[in-house]
């Protein structure tokens, strides 16, 4: 996941005759292609130090483009590493903070900052660069500042404004098969899940442990599936639906993200008095279409449109600690019709940037190759109004977000079956209201790994809940990552159950905002995926 890029969130466009195809290269989502090649060479680490991580190191290490080609094209991968302090390691520790399309070099001095010093010591904590991303070489760029504003009102009120949305998603697919053609039929998470085993051979470990959020949960299972034998501990932090990969998934979120935001209506009204917008939830989630209506007529300061003003909101559907700096510009456009505190929130959370158009065009190479979405546009647009029927919020958005896949230039893969009963027991932490990756995947994930524990979040609705503040949930994260042990519970629901935290206070009141750890994470893991 990248910041100001990457949702996972689905419903695609067909444009015929605008994209041209890139040869497929099939066996690259094989499972059985997993043949030992001869082991990279050793990382050199160099310090890189910042002034959160001054123990921060910085290396590459190079792996095949094509995995079934070993000895072929290569492509550079780049590392960060916290080393272990004390005299007994229990090896490296892969962190990922998801996307696909997130850069994971912050993510090492993160976790190991985050975790108690003495657990902290015993690992090797390891950040990526997965391929095609950030410092990674080659790097994807499609099309930069695709997202600058004003884009279409994604929400289509006639054929004209619909064509417009779909031919502009045809183009985006179009100039990623001109630019990277040659890149596109091996950017898929079989093929980063075989470079995660180039990274374990390259640090010279038998087994890894990994630590992964959002879309890295389903990395790192499909890691496990394909070298279950190198698997040591396995931590999944807000699962992805692996039955669901992409589209399902995708529809899914649809209606719980406008769960969230109705939540977050709910929080403004609870607090009338510091916002202004009135103390019943349905009537604030009015004045904020009414404020969609009134930039879709004048966009806030030439910048701020109907689709800018959902990208700015959308962070608050991943995380509450946003709520109080939202509801501030929102009251604030609302009741003393103030542009500039709009565009600032746009700004802080929702314009975009060069690491976002690297995320995104990530983001839909591998989502995009890694499974196969419909063709058909009328399958699409029936989707969409029957979730924007129900779930305004985002629906259409979302459509336009992934409707290159509707016209993506390579043939999709069959996504991998992650069933495993090879592995150790794994971790699986899992909030109830979880609006990008919800409730259910982290059941059916819990199913198909025998052996694995569900620690439950009760009432929470944040993505990625561990290591932001809730001590109940990093007690069984420690725990495990200690000496490997699970919570066990009779029956095939939770293992264990935490509460949600609190929700958060006005900036207004004495103890207000973010929480400092929770909003540190989720500056790592963004918003867009």
């Amino acid at each position: 996941m990248t910041t100001r890029a990457g949702i996972l969130v689905a419903v695609g466009a067909t444009v015929a005759g605008l994209v041209t195809a890139v040869p497929t290269a099939a066996s690259t989502g094989s499972v059985a292609s997993t043949a030992p090649a001869a082991a990279p060479p050793t990382p050199k680490w160099t310090a890189c130090a910042t002034k959160a991580y001054p123990r921060l190191q910085c290396a590459t290490v190079r792996a095949p483009l094509d995995h079934d080609r070993p000895s072929g094209r290569g492509i550079t991968l780049a590392l960060s590493r916290i080393p272990h302090t004390a005299k007994t390691t229990q090896g490296p520790l892969l962190v990922n903070p998801g996307g696909p399309g997130g850069s994971g070099l912050s993510m090492a001095g993160f976790v190991a900052a985050s975790l108690p010093a003495a657990l902290a010591a015993q690992y090797d904590v390891i950040g990526f660069d997965p391929r095609g991303v950030g410092k990674s070489t080659p790097a994807l760029d499609c099309v930069p500042k695709h997202f600058d504003p004003v884009r279409p009102d994604a929400v289509p009120d006639s054929y004209e404004a619909e064509k417009a949305n779909r031919n502009r998603a045809a183009a985006f697919a179009a100039a990623c098969g001109a630019r990277h053609g040659d890149l596109l039929p091996f950017m898929d998470t079989v093929s980063a899940a075989k470079d995660l085993d180039v990274i374990r051979r390259a640090l010279g470990a038998r087994q890894v442990n990994y630590f992964g959020y959002s879309y890295g949960t389903y990395l790192g299972a499909v890691y496990a599936k394909l070298f279950p034998e190198r698997v040591r501990r396995l931590v999944l932090d807000s699962v992805v639906d692996p039955d669901g990969v992409w589209y399902e998934v995708n529809l899914a979120q649809d209606h719980a993200f406008d769960a969230r935001h109705k939540a977050f209506a709910a929080w403004v009204a609870k607090n009338d008095t510091v916002y202004g917008l009135g103390t019943d939830p349905a009537r604030v989630e009015a004045a904020w279409y009414r404020m969609r209506a009134a930039v879709r007529a004048a966009p806030a300061g030439g910048r701020v449109g109907p689709s800018e003003l959902e990208d700015t909101f959308l962070p608050g559907g991943y995380y509450n600690g946003y709520w109080p700096h939202l509801a501030e510009a929102f009251a604030a456009y609302v009741n003393d019709h103030d542009e500039n505190a709009l565009i600032a929130a746009y700004e802080n959370f929702a314009a975009g940037d060069s690491a976002g158009d690297n995320g995104y065009s990530v983001y839909t190479a591998v989502q995009c190759r890694d499974a196969a979405w419909p063709r058909t546009w009328s399958t699409w647009r029936n989707d969409t109004w029957q979730a924007h029927r129900k779930a305004p919020f985002m629906a259409w958005n979302n459509t336009w977000y992934n409707a290159p896949c509707a016209t993506w230039p390579v043939e999709p893969l069959t996504p991998v079956g992650v069933s495993n009963h090879r592995i150790p027991p794994a971790l699986l932490l899992q909030a109830t209201d979880d609006a990008a990756t919800p409730y259910e995947g982290g059941a059916t994930l819990h199913r198909k790994l025998r052996g694995s524990a569900l620690v439950v979040e009760q009432g929470g609705g944040n993505h990625g809940i561990s290591l932001s503040g809730n001590d109940c949930l990093d007690a069984y994260l420690v725990d495990y990552l200690t000496d490997g042990t699970v919570p066990r519970a009779a029956g095939s629901g939770a293992d264990a159950v935490c509460d949600a935290l609190p929700e958060p206070k006005p900036l207004t009141t004495a103890k207000a905002g973010t929480d400092a750890k929770g909003s540190a994470l989720h500056g790592l893991l963004g918003f867009r995926g």
